[in-house]
C-alpha cells in the first residue's frame, strides 16, 4: 500500500516541482533584467538632493536623524566603502531593493494559489509600475519601503495558510527593520492589527508567537526609538514644522485616487482593485482578509494626514499578486487563455510609455519634449516645484555642481591663515550635502547648516568671525556681520530646482560666537 502510494503521488509532486522550478527561473530573470536595465540607466543625470542627505548621514553613522531611521545611511556607508563614489555605486542598493520586489511579489502570488502566468503578470506589473521603476532609480528611503511592507504580507499569508502561528515572529522581524528604514511602516503595522480585529484571524492575538514578533520588532528598532527620546522626536519637530509652512500639496479625495492609478499605472489599476476587492469578498482568499482590511485602513490614514501620494506605494504588491491570481483562474475557466499574453504585452508597451517619466533614458530637453506626448502630468508633491519645468525627482539632479564652483571662488578668496576659522553655512541639506561631498575635491571643508540633522551637527568649532554663506539676503547678513561681500551666484541651470544661488563672504560677527547664535538656526521644516 505504501508502495502504491509513492507511485501515485510521485508524479504530481515532480509537476509541482517542475512548476515551482520553471516559474521561479522565469520571474528571477525578470527580475535581473530589470536590475542591469537600472544599472545602465542610473548614471545618466546627477547626483539627487535627497542621496547627498543619505551620503553625509552615512559619514555619521548614529541610531538616528532628523528626518529619517538610520539604515538607509548605513547601508550608503557600506555601499561606499565597497562600490565607491559614482552614481551607479550610490544607486545601487535601489537597483537591487526594487529588483527583488519582483520577484517577493510573484512569491506572495504563489502562496495565494496562483501558477505560472499570475506569477509572471504580478512580476510584469511591478515591472511598470513608475513608482517602483522610480525607486530604483535614485536612493531615497521609499528604495527599500515596499520590499519590508511584502516581506511582513508574505509571513502573514504563511502563517494565515499553513496554520504556523510562528510566521508571525518574522512579521516582527521585518515591520521592526522597516521602523528603522522609515516610521510609515508603522501605520502599516496598526492596519494589520486592525485587520486581525475585524476578522476570524482574531484569535492568533492569544498565541505567543505574535507577542514574540512585537517584541523581536521592539527590540530591532528600540535604538532609534531612544535615539528619538533623546533629542526629543525631531522627526515629529520636522513633520510639525512641514505642516505648518503648508509646504505639501493637499489633495481631495478623487485626485488623490486617480494619482494612486498613477503611480502604479493606471492600467493596472483593473488588476490591483480586483485584488483588493478578492481579498476582502472572495471565497478562495478570504482567509486573508486581514490583508485587504489593512488597505483601507492604510488609504483612510494617509489621505486622512494628508500624507503624500507615495506613502500608500509600498502596500500596492500585494493587491496586484491578488488580482493576477483572480485574472489568471478567470481567463483559464472561461477558456480565453489567448488574452493572457495580450495583457502582458499590452502593460509592457504601456509602460515602456511612461518609463522615461520616471527613468532618465532620455536628455532633458528630449524628455520635456516627450512629455508633450504623455495623457497625464507628472504629480506635483510640493507648491515649490511648479517654478521649474522638470518633475523634482529630475529638477533635483541639476544645480549642484554650479553651487559648489561658486562657492569654491569665494573659498579662493579667503587667506589660508584665515581658513581655519571660515564655515561655509548652506541654508538647507541639499545645498550642505552638495559642499560636503562634491566639494571634496576642491578643498572645501564640511558645511554648517540649521537645517535638520546638519543643525545637530553644531557650528563644528568655528568663531563666526569669518564666513561664507549661500542663499541669503544681504540685508538681513548686514545685521549680524560688520562687513558683506557679495561674491556672486551660482551659474544658471534651466533644469535645476535650485538655481541663481547668491555667495557671500562675511566678516566680524555681530552676534557673539556661533556657539551663541547656533540655537536661532535651527529649522526642522
Amino acid at each position: 500500500m505504501a508502495t502504491t502510494t509513492r507511485t501515485v503521488l510521485a508524479p504530481s509532486q515532480n509537476q509541482s516541482r517542475s512548476f515551482l522550478n520553471t516559474a521561479m527561473a522565469l520571474i528571477w530573470a525578470i527580475a535581473i533584467a530589470r536590475f542591469f536595465f537600472h544599472l545602465y540607466f542610473n548614471n545618466r543625470y546627477g547626483y539627487f538632493r535627497d542621496e547627498f542627505d543619505y551620503i553625509a548621514c552615512g559619514d555619521h553613522l548614529s541610531w538616528g536623524y532628523v528626518d529619517q531611521p538610520p539604515l538607509i545611511p548605513f547601508l550608503t556607508h557600506i555601499s561606499r566603502a565597497v562600490l565607491g563614489d559614482s552614481l551607479r555605486a550610490i544607486r545601487f542598493v535601489p537597483a537591487v531593493a526594487t529588483s527583488l520586489l519582483v520577484v517577493q511579489a510573484a512569491a506572495i502570488a504563489r502562496e495565494l494559489g496562483g501558477k505560472t502566468y499570475a506569477m509572471v503578470l504580478t512580476a510584469i506589473t511591478i515591472v511598470v509600475a513608475p513608482q517602483y521603476l522610480s525607486n530604483g532609480s535614485l536612493l531615497t528611503t521609499n528604495c527599500l519601503e515596499p520590499n519590508l511592507w511584502m516581506a511582513c504580507a508574505y509571513f502573514i499569508i504563511l502563517a494565515i495558510k499553513r496554520d504556523q502561528p510562528r510566521y508571525w515572529l518574522w512579521v516582527g522581524v521585518f515591520a521592526g527593520i522597516g521602523l528603522q528604514e522609515k516610521y510609515s511602516i508603522a501605520f502599516f503595522v496598526i492596519a494589520i492589527v486592525a485587520g486581525l480585529l475585524l476578522t476570524e484571524q482574531r484569535r492568533v492575538l492569544l498565541n505567543k508567537w505574535i507577542w514574540m514578533g512585537a517584541a523581536a520588532g521592539f527590540l530591532i528598532f528600540l535604538p532609534n526609538l531612544l535615539w528619538n527620546i533623546h533629542y526629543h522626536w525631531p522627526f515629529l519637530q520636522l513633520m510639525h514644522g512641514i505642516r505648518a509652512e503648508g509646504r505639501d500639496v493637499v489633495l481631495p479625495a478623487g485626485e488623490y485616487f486617480l494619482q494612486q492609478a498613477l503611480l502604479i499605472l493606471p492600467l493596472t489599476a483593473p488588476i490591483w482593485i480586483t485584488g483588493l476587492i478578492a481579498l476582502l469578498i472572495h471565497p478562495r482568499l478570504k482567509q486573508y482578509r486581514v490583508l485587504g482590511i489593512s488597505y483601507l485602513v492604510c488609504y483612510a490614514i494617509f489621505f486622512g494626514l494628508h500624507g503624500k501620494v507615495y506613502y500608500l506605494a509600498p502596500i500596492y504588491p500585494m493587491l496586484l499578486a491578488a488580482g493576477a491570481v483572480v485574472l489568471e483562474s478567470a481567463l483559464t475557466r472561461r477558456n480565453f487563455g489567448w488574452l493572457e499574453p495580450a495583457v502582458a504585452v499590452v502593460l509592457l508597451l504601456a509602460g515602456a510609455h511612461v518609463a522615461p517619466m520616471v527613468v532618465p533614458v532620455l536628455s532633458p530637453d528630449g524628455f520635456l519634449s516627450y512629455m508633450k506626448y504623455l495623457p497625464m502630468k507628472p504629480p506635483v508633491m510640493e507648491h515649490s516645484h511648479d517654478r521649474v519645468p522638470l518633475p523634482q525627482w529630475y529638477a533635483d539632479q541639476f544645480g549642484w555642481n554650479e553651487i559648489v564652483a561658486e562657492t569654491t571662488v569665494a573659498w579662493n578668496q579667503i587667506p589660508p591663515e584665515e581658513r581655519h576659522d571660515c564655515g561655509i553655512f548652506a541654508q538647507d541639506y541639499g545645498q550642505a550635502g552638495a559642499i560636503d561631498f562634491l566639494g571634496r575635491k576642491y578643498d572645501l571643508p564640511p558645511s554648517l547648516s540649521g537645517h535638520q540633522t546638519w543643525w545637530l551637527w553644531g557650528p563644528r568649532g568655528y568663531s563666526g568671525n569669518c564666513l561664507i554663506v549661500l542663499a541669503d539676503n544681504e540685508p538681513t547678513l548686514r545685521k549680524l556681520f560688520n562687513t558683506v561681500q557679495y561674491v556672486g551666484a551660482s551659474a544658471d541651470n534651466p533644469y535645476a530646482l535650485e538655481k541663481d544661488i547668491p555667495v557671500f563672504i562675511c566678516h566680524g560677527s555681530k552676534f557673539g560666537t556661533m556657539q551663541q547664535l547656533w540655537p536661532r538656526l535651527k529649522k526642522w521644516r
